[in-house]
């Protein structure tokens, strides 16, 4: 696929030290990949990081421990998505003895060789450079060999060699209540399509067995799968009593199922005979049938044939096939009304985060190298192609009506459709916390506080603050009751423009060959001039009172824009609500601080003009020199500051 072969852990600590120069990172690995063995190696090679700078008052890098409950269902009512469980120490008696997988296709994915055969078969091709597909087949076995824990025992009376398991966020919780450790459980991903059901919402993980309100202090906007943030009222599918239904179009939204249909309708002899339009429809409903791989049920279709169905067009820079249904804001707004007198609403940070699985956290420092600081990946020839993602044939007049069974049969890598989703990895965001001093206990205590903001990668500096508190100013993240008109300040400075290369001493420590290795030969480098923030956009969102209360009206995106003056270094702005009082009920505010506009990486998605598509691919149909550069605005999100109407009870 492109790819560079294994980085291990090690490597993540270097990168974050000398590439991209972190404060801080957290290594959070697949649970469902890991085995008591890599799991032992995990904690050891976050403890290694850490010891460097054993010595240092303010170390240079704090490395966190962690893994990733990866849950995927096949329903919406089974999928509860990915969450990253952040832990504050790294000695073995402050870490879980185990990591926590979720049961289901990625466990099976990491357990069985059979699940993963296809794949498997490429070291025959690959001669002489097969070993690093046998080293996988290898930790597929040696995963399967580990047996499942029991459900019905403590986790901490759990053998030290089982693989212990959590079908639902409730499990999960309790497991982890039961270690006792300061923790964090961060969702992230809660709009990628690729995994994510059609027809999905959050809905039902703001019950309260299905969240916690201390552990599941933040969520991720923001990642190098794309953004998470924006609402919209579109629906990749609409579910129904009968089953998933198929939406028309709507304000520049068209669903993958639909647009199915209008690409056999393209393949008609007679486009407006009632054959054709019988062929139409059950090209919709054979997408619909097997869901995220429906575009496996049109032969001979090509990337550019399904145009932007399934994105948001107006989002910045969304994450592929687009669930607003998972969105952060619709998660903020929405409420649970299992108890009507007493609605239950999320509130959560924000954070933002590189995610890849490349060992190197912080990629967005620097706009380059697509297919290594992306997860962009691709075939490198239609041999390639053909053996990864299977002969997509002619295109014929009907769509194939797959069987979920049949289906399993295909290339896994087609069944991801891989190479549409290459157009939509960038380089990823960071996570900024307000903190005293750079120390463990400072920087968790800021994440746990909320206090903290997201970046879509640069290293843009952002306060959001309450100037009328009750007691004085609160900082964003910040949770109250207020029974006056809020007052607030922002003050926000752009990210420093950056020089080729990498620092001398960098090159010095690591040397060119292992410079170029995990950084691709470019380091974080920051020149003096920043770059402009040219405006602060405020979000207000009401909270839900009531099931029927649209969610769409309660989301005011921007509820204000305020240009930043230009010459200055730092933005800072000023505004009131004077309808809060008037309102009577709870909202809460954030900003984003806009800068001026950068090329950025697959900043254009499939660069769709009309019917026109260029998608980036990650394969050999996309030069690998090409870094499909399109102007995009980086930005930086702040937490939210959440007010309860009224005076405290």
């Amino acid at each position: 696929m492109g790819g560079e072969g294994v980085h291990p852990p090690a490597d993540a600590c270097d990168f974050a030290r000398f590439c991209s120069q972190l404060d801080f990172y957290a290594l959070t690995d697949h649970a469902e990949a890991l085995n008591p063995r890599t799991w032992e190696m995990t904690r050891e090679s976050v403890r290694q990081c850490n010891a460097v700078a054993s010595g240092a008052e303010q170390p240079d890098v704090i490395a966190f421990t962690g893994f990733e409950w990866t849950q995927v269902g096949l329903t919406p009512d089974e999928h509860f998505g990915h969450k990253n469980v952040l832990f504050k120490y790294d000695a073995d008696d402050e870490l879980p003895a185990r990591p926590i997988a979720a049961p289901g296709i990625t466990t099976r994915a990491f357990s069985k060789l059979s699940a993963l055969w296809p794949l498997l078969t490429i070291p025959a091709r690959a001669f002489p450079n097969q070993q690093g597909y046998l080293d996988f087949a290898r930790h597929i076995r040696e995963n399967g060999r580990y047996p499942v824990c029991p459900d019905d025992q403590h986790t901490k009376a759990l053998p030290p060699t089982c693989r212990e398991r959590a079908g639902s966020p409730d499990v999960l919780f309790r497991k982890l209540h039961e270690w006792g450790l300061d923790t964090l459980v961060i969702p992230h991903g809660t709009t990628w399509g690729f995994y994510t059901p059609l027809g999905y919402t959050w809905d039902k993980q703001l019950r309260a067995d299905l969240d916690d309100d201390e552990l599941q202090r933040l969520v991720e906007v923001f990642s190098g799968h794309g953004n998470s943030e924006e609402y919209r009222d579109f629906r990749s599918a609409e579910v129904t009593e009968d089953g998933l239904r198929c939406p028309e179009p709507v304000g520049g939204y068209e669903a993958c199922c639909w647009r199915a249909g209008e690409v056999i309708r393209q393949r008609c002899e007679d486009p407006k005979s009632e054959l054709c339009e019988q062929r139409v429809e059950k090209a919709r409903a054979d997408y619909l049938r097997v869901g995220l791989a429906g575009h496996a049920t049109l032969p001979g279709e090509d990337v550019p044939d399904w145009q932007d169905c399934g994105q948001c067009t107006d989002c910045y820079l969304p994450a592929y096939q687009y669930r607003p249904g998972g969105a952060v804001q619709y998660i903020l707004a929405k409420g649970d009304f299992e108890d009507p007198a007493n609605p239950r609403h999320s509130s959560m940070g924000f954070i933002a985060s590189s995610d890849n699985h490349s060992a190197r956290p912080g990629t967005g420092y620097k706009e380059f190298a697509r297919l290594r600081m992306t997860e962009a990946r691709g075939a490198p020839s239609e041999s390639w192609r053909a053996s990864m993602f299977g002969d997509r044939g002619r295109p014929e007049p009907e769509s194939i009506s797959y069987t979920i069974d049949g289906l399993m049969e295909r290339p896994p890598f087609e069944l991801m459709w891989m190479e549409r989703q290459a157009s939509f990895f960038i380089t990823g965001g960071l996570v900024a916390v307000h903190a005293n001093e750079r120390t463990r206990e400072a920087i968790w205590d800021a994440m746990h506080s909320r206090n903290v903001y997201g970046t879509s990668g640069d290293r843009i500096l952002l306060w959001f603050d309450l100037k009328n508190g009750p007691e004085g100013p609160l900082p964003m993240g910040s949770e109250l009751w207020l029974g006056e008109t809020p007052k607030f300040e922002v003050r926000a400075a752009g990210s420093f423009e950056q020089k080729p290369g990498c620092p001398p001493d960098v090159i010095q420590t690591l040397g060119e060959e292992r410079v170029e290795h995990i950084c691709a030969g470019e380091c974080y480098n920051p020149g003096d001039r920043r770059r402009r923030i040219t405006r602060i956009e405020v979000i207000r969102i009401q909270r839900q009172q009531s099931e029927d209360e649209p969610v769409a009206d309660l989301i005011q995106d921007p509820w204000k824009s305020i240009p930043c003056p230009e010459g200055r270094e730092l933005c800072v702005v000023e505004f009131e609500d004077p309808s809060y009082v008037e309102l009577g009920r709870d909202l809460l505010y954030y900003v984003r601080a806009i800068q001026e506009s950068t090329p950025t990486v697959n900043g254009g998605g499939l660069r769709c003009n009309g019917e026109a598509c260029e998608p980036c691919y990650g394969n050999f149909r996309t030069s690998t020199e090409d870094d499909c550069l399109v102007d995009a605005e980086e930005r930086a999100w702040s937490s939210p500051i959440f007010l309860k109407a009224g005076s405290e009870p």
